[in-house]
Order: structure tokens, then C-alpha cells, then sequence
């Protein structure tokens, strides 16, 4: 070997930091290594929220939850999981008794997490789903404090120094007096923080932000820009890893083990060919390095692979000044005032739903009905009322997107169906139908607005939540695309985070976590950070594991 470490850390997501502080906790050396030149992977550019049941915060807040209640709730949404090996139920166990521990282990690092006041479950409604939540997310974060590592750490998609909370209260602004004191809120920190040199971050670069702080002042070494080409393998056991150095292979031995964590495979057109036909790289809001080369490598020296064709789905829009971030539009299509229609004119699911079913179901209605893209249909009560697309509607921006063709209008609903080539009559009688629901309260097609999660994304200023008339002219309509936020297959690993054959043996030496794996959530989104909470739970896992071995 050229060099050695305790452990070594393939990518540098939330669970590639969340193993490296623990291995400092307990003394031993660690490295992680990034492939790109921005530190943070998938969960930077995320919502950096983290989907934990029976959390301390819940505790102080005192909401009620267990690990039993956590069980009936994961349970009843996955069954007995037989066709997803990454979530059975022993997994399933494991998770829901670690990531509390981890979180805990957090904070004793001086990681500044709190609880999402009010984020209900996406399924609150089935048993042992929570109403309240069990999102945890962390503090707001001055990434100023990173100094020179403040240029290496990866954006979120958030531009403004707000807080997800102001973003939702915000989101209201043009009609409410709370959204208006958050957007006043946010506009004198910005002022502050521009007068005295700093930067407010959220979501994402706020969880990695803290992270990255704390990794850098433990002592982990942190590499950019060094991609791992291959595992190395003596006697049956992953022993290091090859990068590129100086021009050569550059051997980094691991003495206790290997963790993978280096993203899914969005990023790479054959591979979704593969395992996720009719899907596309240009949907995605994955980084650039999510390519899955890892997951291959992984592959190569035994490891199962799994759920290959889950990904956390997320509806898009793409309008013609975006630039790489697609706009995600999961709380826009929840608003009232719009509904969601395939290309013949018809509704076809409860809009309010979780984006990974969002997307679900558009990839399976457009397998029988043309559905990709399909058309938010909206009036002018929304754009009065809500933001679109990731911004304010102004008159010059309306007029580009009409200009440009992305956004479709009609003085009615004929017409505007006209604009989208659908027979008027379908689409007025969908757009009736779906009026006739709002005036009973009650959405009789897909029960859209009866769950608490479908009145958050909603507007909860509103009677109705998510149900909301479309009759105010003139009309208008934007398509809508399946995008996502990463794959959700990969490395089958047990409840110690350890890489397994198809026979079931462990691969000695190996551990996966996030997107490199089969999630542990399985083909469902419990909540919000089902993806981010597992990814830092099974580097916690993986760490406790191989520091004591």
C-alpha cells in the first residue's frame, strides 16, 4: 500500500461523514474520498432532512412514538417485503432502533439538529404513521465558517438564506400575513448577513455544512477530485481501495474496512436503460458524480445488487431559464386551484400524493395513456395567490414562458385544451368534475386533501387544504415530467451494513450505505429524509461495526 487508514470512505454523502466522526470518536484514522470537486453528494443538494422514528426531539416536544409504533407503521406500508430483500423486516428493526442512536451520537459531536415542527408522514393515515413527524433537519448554517472549504462544499437547490419552514410560509406571501413577515424575515438576514460577511445556508448545505465542520475539526482527511477505480480484495476480504494519484494508481489500504457511499446511478443513461427503461438523465436533480461505478465495482468482486428499479421519483418542470436544477413542483401541484391530467384530458391520480408515488404512477398511467409529459392545468386564482416554478410569476416571465411554448393559456377551458391538442370536451368535463368535488369538500376520485400530508403540501391557511376550484380565466397549463433526486437500488446489505453475496455470505472487509444500496424503505417513502436518515443511520451502523470487530 502507498498509504493506510483505520477506514476508508468511498464518497462523501451523509453517511460517509456521519462514519468518519465516529471513527474519530473512538481514535482511529479515516479518510473520504470524492470523486467530483464538491464535497456533500446527494445530500447536500437535498432537503437534508432526515426521516428518524422516535427521535429526542420528538421526545422533548412530547410527541408520542416507539419503536413499536415506528415497526406498525413500516409494516404496514412495505407487508412482508419478500421481493425487496434491502427492507425486510430484520433490517427494517435495525433501522428503526439505530437512527434514534445515531442522532443522539450527533448532537454529542455538537451537530446542531432540531425537529421539523410539523411534517407529517407521508402515509399518516395508516397505522402507526405520525401526524406530527419524525423529521429531523438541521439548524440553519453559516457556511462562512468553512473558510476555504466553504467553496468545496455542494449547493442545495435553495438560494435564498431561509429556513424550509420561512420557504413554506413564503410560499403564501401574496396572501398571507405570516408569509409576509417570513419573507421580511428573510430579507433583513440577508441584508445582515451581506454587511458582515456571512452566508445562511439550509436543507442540504446546512446538514453537510455542519458535517463537514465537524469531520475537518476531528481530524478526518477529506480529498476532492479522488475517484476510486478499484477494491482490493486479499484472501476473500476487501483490504483498500486504488484511486489515481500524480498521474498513477495510488494504493489506500483500509485496516478495519471499506464504506461505500458514493450516490446511485442517475447520472448514467445505460444503466437506467437497464433497470429503469422509459427514465431519463435529463430529469434528474442527482449530482454529476452519481454515475453507479461503484455499484458495478461492488458487483464485480461478488456483491448482490437490489431494488435496481426504485428511484426516489420527483416531479419536474424544465422551463426555458432553468439551468441544470430542474424546479421541483411536489408542493405546486398540491395547491389548490391545479390539477394534474395526462395527454388525453384526464385526471388520473391524487396530486397531493408523496413524490416518489407521484412519479410512480405517472411512469405507469403513460404505459396505457400518453403521460410524459402530462399538464398542470391551473387558473388565475393560483398565480394570484402561490408561487409556480420556483419563483414569483411575474407579467414578463409569464409572457416568456408563453412565448416560448412552455406554458400553454385559454380565455377557457376549451381552449386551453385546444392549445394542448385535447378534445375541449374531455378536458372540460375533468376540470367540471373535479370543481364538483371542491364544492362537496370531498375529492370522491382519489380522495385528494383527506390526509394531513396532502393539507401541509397544500395551502393549511385554506378550509380545504389541497381541494381548491379552477374557474377564474384565463386558464393556463405546464408540463409536468417524472425527474428524480437519485436511484434507491444497489448493494444488498445485512443489518450491520455489511455487503452480502447472493448466497447471503458477507463480504468481509465491505459496507454500503444511501444510494450505493437497496434501501432499507424498500419500494416506499415513509417520510420526508427516507433516503438521507438510512444513509446517515448505516454509516453509523458501519462505523460502530467495523471499530469493533
Amino acid at each position: 500500500m502507498d498509504e493506510n487508514f483505520d477506514f476508508v470512505v468511498v464518497g462523501s454523502g451523509g453517511g460517509s461523514m456521519c462514519a468518519a466522526l465516529y471513527m474519530r470518536s473512538v481514535n482511529k484514522s479515516v479518510v473520504v474520498l470524492e470523486k467530483t470537486d464538491l464535497v456533500g453528494g446527494c445530500t447536500s443538494r437535498s432537503g437534508g432532512v432526515m426521516w428518524v422514528p422516535n427521535n429526542r426531539f420528538m421526545k422533548r416536544d412530547g410527541i408520542s412514538d416507539s419503536e413499536e409504533q415506528a415497526m406498525t407503521y413500516l409494516d404496514a406500508l412495505l407487508g412482508d417485503a419478500e421481493d425487496l430483500p434491502g427492507a425486510v423486516r430484520e433490517r427494517r428493526h435495525a433501522y428503526v432502533r439505530q437512527a434514534p442512536a445515531m442522532v443522539d451520537f450527533l448532537v454529542d459531536q455538537g451537530i446542531r439538529l432540531t425537529r421539523a415542527e410539523y411534517w407529517p408522514d407521508y402515509y399518516n393515515d395508516m397505522p402507526g404513521g405520525s401526524e406530527a413527524g419524525r423529521t429531523v433537519i438541521a439548524e440553519i448554517f453559516n457556511v462562512s465558517e468553512l473558510g476555504e472549504w466553504k467553496r468545496k462544499l455542494r449547493p442545495t437547490f435553495l438560494e435564498l438564506q431561509a429556513s424550509m419552514k420561512e420557504m413554506g410560509e413564503i410560499a403564501t406571501f401574496k396572501h398571507s400575513w405570516k408569509g409576509k413577515k417570513a419573507l421580511v424575515r428573510v430579507m433583513l438576514r440577508t441584508i445582515r448577513a451581506k454587511l458582515t460577511g456571512q452566508r445562511w445556508v439550509s436543507c442540504g448545505a446546512a446538514l453537510q455544512g455542519r458535517m463537514l465542520q465537524a469531520s475537518l475539526k476531528a481530524g478526518v482527511d477529506v480529498r476532492t477530485e479522488a475517484g476510486v477505480k478499484e477494491l482490493l480484495v486479499e484472501n476473500g476480504r476487501v483490504v483498500g481501495v486504488v484511486i489515481e494519484r500524480d498521474g498513477r494508481d495510488w494504493r489506500i489500504g483500509a485496516r478495519l474496512g471499506v464504506l461505500i457511499n458514493a450516490g446511485g446511478f442517475a447520472r448514467n443513461q445505460a444503466l437506467r436503460d437497464r433497470y429503469l427503461p422509459g427514465s431519463s438523465v435529463e430529469w434528474t436533480n442527482s449530482p454529476p458524480g452519481d454515475t453507479g461505478e461503484m455499484i458495478e465495482e461492488a458487483q464485480r468482486i461478488g456483491a448482490e445488487l437490489a431494488h435496481m428499479g426504485e428511484r426516489v421519483g420527483h416531479q419536474i418542470v424544465q422551463p426555458p431559464e432553468h439551468k441544470g436544477l430542474h424546479p421541483m413542483m411536489q408542493t405546486e401541484v398540491s395547491k389548490p386551484h391545479t390539477i394534474l391530467v395526462d395527454q388525453s384530458g384526464v385526471r388520473y391520480m391524487n396530486e397531493a400524493c408523496s413524490y416518489m408515488e407521484f412519479v410512480k404512477n405517472q411512469m405507469e398511467r403513460d404505459r396505457s395513456v400518453p403521460a410524459i409529459p402530462s399538464w398542470m392545468i391551473l387558473d388565475s386564482q393560483y398565480l394570484d395567490r402561490y408561487l409556480l416554478g420556483a419563483g414569483v410569476m411575474t407579467a414578463k416571465k409569464l409572457r416568456a414562458w408563453q412565448e416560448k411554448g412552455f406554458m400553454r393559456s385559454g380565455a377557457t377551458i376549451g381552449e386551453l385544451a385546444a392549445a394542448l391538442d385535447i378534445a375541449p370536451e374531455t378536458l372540460v368535463a375533468t376540470v367540471g368534475r373535479y370543481n364538483g368535488f371542491v364544492r362537496k369538500g370531498r375529492d370522491e376520485d382519489f380522495n385528494r386533501g383527506a390526509r394531513a400530508y396532502d393539507r401541509y403540501l397544500g395551502d393549511m391557511s385554506t378550509p380545504l387544504g389541497s381541494l381548491g376550484s379552477i374557474e377564474k380565466a384565463p386558464f393556463y397549463a405546464i408540463p409536468v415530467l417524472p425527474g428524480d433526486i437519485g436511484t434507491f437500488g444497489g448493494i444488498l446489505t445485512d443489518r450491520f451494513a455489511r455487503a452480502l453475496r447472493g448466497d447471503g455470505s458477507v463480504i468481509a472487509g465491505l459496507y454500503a450505505t444511501g444510494n450505493s444500496t437497496a434501501s432499507v424503505m424498500g419500494n416506499k417513502y415513509p417520510g420526508a429524509g427516507a433516503s438521507v436518515g438510512p444513509s446517515f443511520t448505516w454509516g453509523y451502523v458501519a462505523a460502530t461495526h467495523a471499530a469493533h470487530i
